[in-house]
């Protein structure tokens, strides 16, 4: 057998914050069996890329990823892993074609890592997508910065939405028990902002506790002492009831913030997406988020180019944006993905469109984010300090409405910050996605 614990393991992983997760996990299991992890790639004798398959940009970013990764073999490398969405959905391609990586697995077979690794010693590529046992695990290694953290609440999706994979790389949707988030949520010590994700956060429970489980599961991880507060990604509009708004508003720990991935805003299109609603219906969600919840800040997602979106369906899209005054948004041209419905519709928007279509978006939501910003000026905002930015000489942090990765920043100046603390900034200027100021002591020095 292969002494693992004097191997050096190194790990890429690529794609969303779910992935992150599994990344996380699978860096548990390597270390509770007593192995070293470098951050240094060209020290790693065995190098790990954990792989999104999401869209072909992604498909070609991971494949990319393996074959630079296979030029370290000319230094310590002695064996790559491939795992995650791309195996777990092409392994019957790969496995003849990536020859670069030596063993395979899919999203669910991380318990199997140290057997097909040590298969894999004997002479011989290993493919071990599908073999796992998809046991949950609570230990992670987390990789986020010290105070704020993700939990997976949930994987696979019931959606069927006609432009994605996912169902068909993670499967339908299952819930993790109620149980074990919280033991897992425990484990992460103390946190300053507990992040929720799943596909779709909002369908959590359904599949196991027969009913909409989130609202009981939110009052549960909220009572944690080693949590601060929980910021929830990816609400679904039809999901999102009453019960919910109502546990948003009066939990104090919630952060007043909800992702809600639209898609797009004219009827026809979302109907030949298979989402669940109306332009109507999302108009109405958010006002009554806003009138139920006046700080509420809303971020969501649009997809522009969608097979058969005319001009004035795309107009209608940017007239939507000025209507619903949503904080911010990610805006993303249409991917034709081969075993998707979308893929053999009619229509299919000319690439330069789509993109001239999505710069537009972007320029309308700027206007919209940079009035909303600017609203805050002369005020004085909380903020989460995340650290330092040494390019421009000061503190970076988060106002409420602000996620990690996917929003703006604020910027400041203080005599003295901590990460993970929280300061009152008063903001001195922004623009259309950041934030500049200072805290009281740095005005007084």
């Amino acid at each position: 057998m292969i002494d693992f614990t004097r191997k050096k393991f190194g790990v890429i992983s690529l794609g969303c914050d779910k992935n992150r997760v599994d990344t996380e996990k699978l860096l548990a299991v390597i270390r509770s069996a007593g192995c070293t992890v470098t951050d240094d790639i060209g020290e790693a004798q065995i190098l790990i890329v954990n792989t999104c398959a999401f869209l072909n940009e992604s498909r070609k970013e991971a494949i990319e990823t393996v074959i630079d990764c296979a030029a370290y073999r000319c230094g310590k490398l002695e064996k790559l892993v491939v795992c995650g969405c791309l195996p777990q959905k092409y392994i019957g391609e790969l496995y003849s074609s990536l020859i670069e990586a030596d063993v395979f697995l899919g999203t669910q077979d991380y318990g199997k890592f140290f057997e097909a690794l040590e298969k894999s010693y004997d002479g011989a590529r290993v493919n071990f997508v599908g073999m796992g046992d998809n046991l949950y695990a609570i230990d992670r290694v987390v990789t986020t910065p010290c105070h704020y953290a993700y939990l997976k609440i949930a994987d696979g999706c019931n959606n069927f939405c006609t432009y994605c994979l996912i169902p068909k790389i993670r499967g339908r949707y299952v819930s993790y028990p109620v149980e074990q988030l919280i033991a897992e949520a425990e484990s992460l010590g103390d946190v300053s902002e507990l992040i929720l994700v799943a596909q779709d956060v909002s369908r959590y429970g359904i599949d196991l506790y027969k009913k909409k489980y989130l609202v009981n599961f939110l009052k549960k991880l909220t009572t944690l002492v080693n949590i601060n507060s929980v910021r929830l990604l990816y609400c679904y509009p039809d999901m999102i009831d009453d019960e919910l708004i109502a546990e948003i508003r009066d939990n104090p720990k919630i952060v007043k913030y909800l992702d809600i991935p639209l898609q797009h805003s004219e009827d026809r299109i979302l109907k030949l997406m298979n989402r669940r609603g109306t332009r109507a219906e999302y108009l109405s969600l958010i006002k009554k988020l806003k009138e139920q919840i006046p700080e509420i800040a809303i971020r969501s997602t649009f997809i522009s180019g969608f097979p058969g979106e005319t001009e004035e369906e795309f107009e209608g899209m940017c007239n939507f944006l000025n209507e619903a005054g949503l904080v911010n948004c990610g805006f993303f041209a249409y991917s034709r993905e081969p075993d998707t419905p979308a893929y053999k519709m009619s229509g299919q928007v000319p690439y330069g469109v789509k993109k001239r279509r999505v710069k537009k978006l972007y320029s309308v939501q700027s206007e919209i984010s940079a009035k909303y910003l600017s609203s805050y000026v002369g005020k004085t905002v909380k903020v989460i300090c995340d650290g330092i930015d040494y390019e421009k000489g000061c503190f970076v942090g988060r106002a409420y409405f602000s996620a990690p990765d996917i929003d703006g920043k604020v910027y400041f100046n203080s005599a003295n910050a901590v990460q993970g603390g929280y300061y009152d900034v008063k903001v001195t200027s922004c623009d259309s996605y950041d934030m500049y100021g200072q805290t009281e002591d740095y005005d007084n020095e």
